[in-house]
């Protein structure tokens, strides 16, 4: 099943904007979005749908940690083989 997203800021599907502002700001904004959302949800009393969003909420604050790590401190994907063969990163901060 795939999961829809409970914010049209927080879609996954969307791409990752190459710059590093505008990828902060995609991130505050679905972050924002998200945590509205759950207290909407709360507000219902809507237990499923909270769930989920608090699992997107995790998702996303994960990914405004990862890109907001120091350079020096991000795995250097050039150097590193991917077991699976795979060639893009682009989820992955630079």
């Amino acid at each position: 099943m795939k999961t829809r997203a409970l914010a049209s800021s927080a879609d996954l599907g969307a791409a990752v904007p190459a710059h590093e502002g505008a990828r902060l700001d995609r991130l505050d904004a679905a972050i924002v979005s998200l945590s509205a959302e759950a207290r909407r949800l709360e507000r219902l009393g809507l237990e499923r749908a909270l769930a989920e969003c608090r699992r997107q909420l995790r998702y996303w604050n994960f990914l405004r940690a990862l890109f907001t790590l120091p350079v020096d401190s991000r795995l250097d994907l050039d150097d590193e083989a991917d077991p699976s063969g795979a060639t893009d990163h682009a989820w992955l901060p630079r």
